[in-house]
């Protein structure tokens, strides 16, 4: 039975000539649109997803497109060094030295062989290698130097690569976190969607028994085309046996099933907006035995009516007086601590303070989650309120301070115009 050969480039839909970021961006676009996370209990778009996957792993591979560009196809047990020549003919462009295999000619209407692919199917190469044979002498005039077995053993080295434990893949969510929670610290809740080891197989995807192999029909081989060559090799699926275990009913042989779980973390004092909390081994679960992925949570925070937060300063706008700016006074302002039932912090205003001014409150900021012992500061912004005079005798008071005082505060502005 032939293998199927697979069009990478068809199935991220770009060209044959596409840039490593048009591959890229074409992946990530499709990813989006069939990732399991958005198409919950969705088959069609789990093996899409699959599919896509196994075309980008290749094709975002310098090493691997280009093997899959030589060939038509992609294993990882092809030498890339072999794969080049069996490219450019070396095996088969100008013909072998000495004839074809067993003493065959080109067919008629094959101009010496140039055109038509070697077809070694059926081919006893054993004779050709050392150990209870004599290894065949090398045709006078050139030849191989070495074997059948040696060249072609350099492709493929024959066998299923063993699958072995694999890592579970790492997941990602954003949490809105309260203001208060993340200056004080606090416990947070969110329900997550991640894979979790197959309870059915216990992750090994299999659950014991075999049946006949589905690619080579029991035979333990496939067709395959390298270049002008036709081989036969042993079948990937079932590393030659003919045979393959029998399939997990439940994670339909994936060795891990999707569930939806409620999570509880705790938050630290001082996390900050955009910070990015690891969580290990609360990903997607590994299969056979591997690690399981983790879990990154970033962190959203929620904004006051009162407070801003920059870093771990707190930035608050206080209102006084004109008399208070004017003659300098010290007033009550809250702080983070307030919100705790703390007592307000009494702030100096200097005399001749100005709208906009930003005054500093040592240590009364927020407590950094990174350096224990440490707190950022308040800046507090002065706004001066201007009172909205009614009487005659504030009015007169006014215009008397006006006299005293008969700067003009836009002289300096007129003055550069």
């Amino acid at each position: 039975m032939a293998t199927q050969t697979k069009d990478y480039y068809s199935t991220l839909g770009v060209k044959k000539a596409a840039t490593s970021d048009e591959i890229r961006k074409a992946f990530r676009k499709l990813a989006r649109k069939y990732h399991p996370d958005v198409n919950p209990n969705d088959k069609k778009a789990e093996e899409k997803f699959k599919e896509i996957s196994e075309a980008n792993d290749v094709l975002s591979d310098e090493k691997k497109r280009k093997i899959y560009d030589q060939l038509g196809f992609y294993s990882d047990n092809i030498d890339p060094a072999a794969a080049e020549a069996a490219a450019r003919g070396g095996y088969g462009g100008g013909g072998f030295p000495g004839g074809f295999p067993g003493g065959a000619s080109p067919r008629p209407g094959s101009r010496g062989g140039q055109e038509v692919p070697f077809d070694f199917d059926g081919f006893d190469f054993s004779g050709f290698q050392g150990g209870t044979r004599e290894r065949a002498q090398e045709p006078s005039g050139g030849g191989f130097g070495g074997s059948f077995k040696d060249i072609f053993g350099g492709i493929f080295s024959g066998g299923q690569k063993a699958r072995g434990p694999q890592p579970g893949t790492d997941l990602e969510y954003q949490v809105s976190v309260d203001f208060w929670a993340a200056v004080r610290g606090g416990v947070a809740r969110l329900e997550i969607q991640r894979q979790e080891t197959c309870p059915a197989c216990k992750g090994k995807s299999t659950t014991g028994g075999s049946i006949e192999c589905p690619e080579c029909h029991g035979t333990g081989q496939v067709t395959q085309m390298g270049g002008r060559m036709k081989f036969n090799i042993q079948c990937p699926r079932c590393g030659g046996t003919g045979k393959i275990q029998n399939v997990c009913a439940t994670c339909d042989g994936e060795g891990v099933v999707t569930r939806r779980e409620p999570l509880e973390f705790r938050i630290k004092p001082g996390t900050r907006d955009s910070q990015r909390i690891r969580l290990a081994g609360k990903g997607n679960a590994g299969t056979e035995g591997g690690a399981p992925g983790d879990l990154f949570l970033i962190i959203k925070v929620g904004t006051h009516p009162v407070f801003a937060r920059v870093g771990d300063d707190i930035h608050v706008t206080v209102p006084v007086t004109v008399a208070e700016a004017a003659l300098g006074a010290k007033i009550d302002v809250p702080t983070i601590d307030t919100h705790d039932g703390g007592g307000r912090t009494q702030l100096k205003i200097p005399p001749g303070t100005q709208t906009g001014q930003k005054l500093r409150l040592r240590e009364k900021g927020v407590p950094s989650a990174s350096r224990e012992g440490v707190r950022g500061d308040e800046i507090v912004e002065v706004k001066i309120v201007v009172p909205k005079v009614q009487d005659e005798r504030s009015k007169e008071i006014l215009r008397e301070l006006a006299k005293l005082n008969p700067e003009d505060p836009r002289a300096e502005l007129l003055a550069e115009v």
